[in-house]
């Protein structure tokens, strides 16, 4: 992080300095008290399960020489610290990540979607790292607290960042937005993912075009970069004062995806058409989705005057945050580990992968439940094992009460398939179910923890 005055964090921040600490100046915004150092702002952090205002005490004692707070009695009075007083320290923290961009001269680029926001994220960081130094969110850190962390990471030589946006509700992004306020808006799909708070695919689609509101005018350099589907993302539904790009495989794109060969987890190689241009690109990466993924980053790179050897080094050397189709290996057993969230349409395109993944033993899918699909969730779980059952794999195992339904679509297609109420009681039959030479997907929401079947099946002693 540049350096700052605590006086400029506090103006930034909107709150008033009550008290002044031996520190002047400000280089590193945190809210882990376990991570404070004596030039960082220690943001005190309010949430459902506990109060950041408890730990000041072990952030002092680590050093700490600034402290962002809302409730003044937390300071004791041998605290020789900055103390900011705000009323929220989050919204406070948010302004102050939406100055220090100000102070910092670098191209912005925002993405959101359902699914494969943050897999193009990192694509379009690896692309424009191969002219600008580029940054991007740490981790998957795209909500209220983690996106301005992400921010203050960056420093004055830096000259591009790619900001992964996420939500769960109308207004989020809107807020997220507000403190990118980016050049370049990346919208990758509208799907199914929160539909239990946003109601229907259409509110979901409004809740994403929030973004387009803070992309600033065709004439400000302002450009929204949409995967084209037939539905929302249409040329007419997302029209705005910015300049409009679209990738997709018809001749309603800017950028025509065509010709994909689907290795499986060996990546994919794939054609691009552009105002009569023909370019093949490889990506090191499993899954037909990535094309258009891959293609939506070299959009924005050729947007920004990349040449297309440039883009095709950054996609040679991307490489996914997180679990996503990860390969772990253990001798002869090959599971590909995608259990970081899922969506039925992420389900859709894992299957592709494990279907086109070479294999001597069997291909066995082990899926658990996806979450946060509203009224809905019974059908499309089982249509989740209806489509299984078209790939050209040989067995599901479905885990958890909700994944039942994919059992039972699976098994209406003749595919053979098992249930397990939960993963304990999978694990207790494992040895029953996988042999090496398999290959094997495991995949569910966040929420359903399934990493506890890779980690087991491979016993943590992999090689990539």
């Amino acid at each position: 992080m540049k350096t700052i005055t605590i006086e400029e964090a506090a103006k930034a921040a909107e709150g008033h300095l009550i008290r002044r600490g031996e520190r002047d100046t400000v280089s590193g915004v945190v809210h882990d008290s376990r991570e404070c150092g004596e030039s960082d702002l220690f943001v005190c952090v309010k949430g459902a399960r506990t109060d950041g205002h408890r730990f000041l005490p072990q952030a002092v004692k680590q050093g700490c020489g600034s402290v962002l707070i809302s409730d003044e009695s937390a300071l004791a009075d041998d605290m020789h610290i900055n103390a900011i007083l705000v009323e929220d320290t989050v919204k406070a923290m948010g302004k102050l990540a939406a100055w220090y961009l100000d102070q910092l001269d670098l191209i912005r680029v925002a993405v959101t979607g359902s699914v494969g926001k943050t897999s193009t994220r990192d694509l379009i960081y690896y692309v424009l790292n191969e002219k600008f130094r580029c940054g991007r969110n740490l981790k998957n850190y795209n909500n209220e607290i983690g996106l301005p962390l992400s921010i203050f990471q960056l420093e004055e030589d830096h000259r591009a960042v790619v900001l992964e946006i996420g939500m769960s509700d109308f207004g989020e992004i809107d807020y997220l937005a507000g403190i990118v306020r980016p050049h370049i808006g990346v919208i990758t799909n509208i799907g199914n993912s929160h539909m239990e708070t946003l109601g229907s695919q259409e509110g979901i689609f409004q809740a994403k075009m929030e973004l387009a509101a803070h992309v600033p005018s065709r004439e400000e350099g302002g450009t929204m970069v949409f995967a084209h589907d037939s539905e929302f993302l249409t040329r007419e539904r997302t029209a705005g004062d910015y300049e409009s790009i679209f990738v997709g495989s018809d001749g309603h794109s800017d950028y025509i995806v065509t010709d994909i060969e689907d290795r499986g987890i060996e990546g994919i190689r794939f054609a691009v058409e552009y105002e009569g241009e023909r370019v093949i690109f490889s990506v090191p990466l499993p899954g037909r989705h990535n094309a258009v993924n891959a293609t939506l980053a070299g959009a924005v790179g050729h947007h920004l005057g990349m040449t297309p050897d440039e883009i095709q080094k950054g996609l040679s050397r991307a490489t996914l945050t997180g679990n996503r189709l990860k390969v772990r290996r253990k001798g002869t057993l090959t599971v590909i580990d995608d259990t970081y969230n899922a969506s039925p349409a992420s389900m859709k395109s894992a299957l592709r992968v494990l279907e086109k993944s070479s294999c001597v033993g069997k291909r066995t899918a082990i899926l658990g439940e996806m979450y946060e699909l509203g009224s809905d969730e019974a059908r499309m779980h089982y249509h989740v094992g209806v489509f299984a059952a078209g790939c050209g794999i040989d067995r599901i195992i479905a885990v958890g009460p909700l994944a039942r339904h994919i059992a039972e679509g699976a098994e209406a297609g003749c595919m053979e398939a098992f249930w397990f109420a939960d993963k304990e009681d999978f694990l207790k039959h494992k040895e029953e179910y996988i042999a090496p030479d398999d290959v094997v997907l495991v995949k569910a929401s966040r929420g359903m923890k399934m990493e506890a079947i890779v980690d087991a099946l491979t016993m943590e002693d992999e090689k990539e």
